[in-house]
């Protein structure tokens, strides 16, 4: 989902604006300008009111600018913290639910022993029932003195005595059993009951904290959508006015430069015409040495090399300047530091692998890519952590689900930014709490990380950026 608030969404959009708006007003003054000497009819210059119309335009335009600026600036702060919030918020339903699937099962175990316990109890209530029925019977019921007094003679007395201890005996061992039975089989219940109630309490705060959770990132791409609209609106305001501006400004300076040409034209028909009446006549005196006359072509003393032949000049400018097409540096960093064949690069090339994937919220894991959670149910692709959980799957190391458990999983082995290396997950927070973290990414080195960024966005290679809401980093090991 996720670089520091206002930074790493907004850092990618805040001048886009003024960039297109400058390129667009930079062709606009071009065009208006044309090129001198191709036009049909003389241009018409502004008058003096005009141009200080579009001077204090300008000046209006500058102003209205400035508020705009730092309205957006607010803006994209107010929509980069919604969709940090989010992301907490999502990692907060993911650990609720991780707690719910745990108490689900220990109440699935629990119900479980709960039936055993009670299946236990009725065979001892029916062992407790034999017995008694048994000892009826055999007329082992009976008082001690009357089994005693009833018998036939010394030998059967003996064996009475003997039955009746035995009997004795073996009523109280199965009372005994039957009431720890009876305890096990109560406490058995309780938990059961216990677990279940849990597991129902945990399962509603997960459902709250999904409900928050998709709703603050509902709305953070509500607030990104509204700033791309606003910027548009923006950017079409200063786009009329910087052409508006820009014509009239044209306009002057064409109607400045077809004055300046038709003025240099009068005053080179003038010179000429200067020249024709001070000519001698043809024929004139023979007095005058015809050797003292420069030849009708010109002055000898001009050589023709020293004039400037018309598109002489090159015309891709001055050769001393050298070749455009030198090496310019390539972009884009290196693996440098990670072994090959070794867990991180395995790990590296298979988040590359993802590269151009679609940024789904809650989807992905150790299993590859997923549909999301909703509003991103039918966006099949990963979040940040979603992405690295991936990444480090396929290289055999299990780094957790959600960026904080990632960060806690190998919060021993933290790296500080002069050491990071290829293969080190790196985090951004919005506090000093891991609880805060809400994005990673994976250092791939040369300055670089692969990402899942956020909604609308994709899988891709970016550059490493730190600034207020960085984290940190760690090395995970096997």
């Amino acid at each position: 989902m996720r670089e520091q608030v206002g930074t790493r969404i907004g850092h990618r959009t805040r001048s886009r604006w003024a960039r297109r708006v400058i390129g667009a007003g930079a062709v606009a003054a071009v065009g208006l300008l044309g090129i001198p000497g191709t036009a049909t009819a003389a241009p018409v210059n502004p008058s003096d009111a005009q141009i200080s119309a579009a001077e204090q335009a300008k000046a209006d335009a500058a102003t209205r600018i400035g508020e705009i600026t730092a309205q957006l600036a607010e803006a994209q702060t107010a929509a980069d913290a919604a969709s940090a919030a989010s992301h907490i918020a999502l990692q907060d339903y993911e650990e609720k639910q991780e707690a719910y699937d745990a108490a689900r099962a220990t109440a699935d175990t629990a119900a479980a022993a709960a039936v055993q316990a009670a299946a236990d109890l009725d065979q001892g209530r029916a062992d407790v029932a034999t017995f008694a029925r048994e000892s009826y019977i055999e007329g082992s019921t009976a008082s001690g003195t009357v089994a005693l007094l009833s018998a036939e003679g010394p030998a059967q007395l003996i064996e009475r005595a003997a039955l009746l201890d035995a009997a004795g005996a073996h009523r109280t061992d199965v009372l005994a059993q039957l009431t720890v039975l009876e305890e096990q089989a109560t406490a058995a219940d309780e938990a059961a009951r216990a677990a279940v109630a849990q597991a129902d309490t945990l399962k509603s705060e997960a459902e709250t904290l999904l409900a928050a959770a998709q709703a603050q990132e509902v709305a953070s791409r509500g607030q990104a959508d509204a700033l791309a609209a606003q910027q548009v609106s923006v950017q079409a305001e200063l786009e009329q006015a910087q052409q508006t501006l820009y014509g009239l400004e044209g306009a002057r300076a064409a109607a400045e430069a077809h004055a300046r040409q038709q003025a240099a034209a009068a005053a080179a028909a003038a010179a000429a015409q200067r020249a024709t009446a001070a000519a001698p006549p043809p024929g004139g005196s023979s007095s005058g040495s015809s050797a003292s006359r420069p030849p009708s072509g010109g002055s000898s003393s001009g050589s023709s090399a020293s004039r400037p032949s018309s598109g002489s000049a090159p015309s891709g400018g001055s050769s001393s300047g050298g070749s455009s097409s030198g090496s310019a540096p390539s972009g884009g960093g290196t693996t440098a530091g990670a072994p090959s064949g070794s867990a991180v690069q395995t790990a590296i090339a298979a988040a590359r692998s993802q590269l151009g994937l679609p940024y789904s919220w809650g989807g992905g894991g150790s299993s590859g890519p997923s549909y999301g959670i909703a509003p991103d149910t039918a966006i099949w692709g990963f979040d940040c952590s979603g992405l690295t959980q991936y990444a480090y799957a396929k290289a055999g190391i299990a780094i957790g689900g959600t960026s904080r458990e990632q960060w806690n999983r190998f919060s021993g082995n933290t790296v500080a930014k002069s050491d990071l290396q290829a293969g080190d997950l790196v985090f951004w927070g919005t506090g000093s709490s891991y609880t805060s973290i809400y994005h990673v990414a994976l250092y791939i080195g040369g300055g670089q990380v692969v990402q899942a960024p956020q909604s609308g966005d994709v899988v891709r290679i970016s550059s490493m950026w730190y600034g207020g809401d960085y984290f940190g980093a760690v090395r995970p090991t096997g």
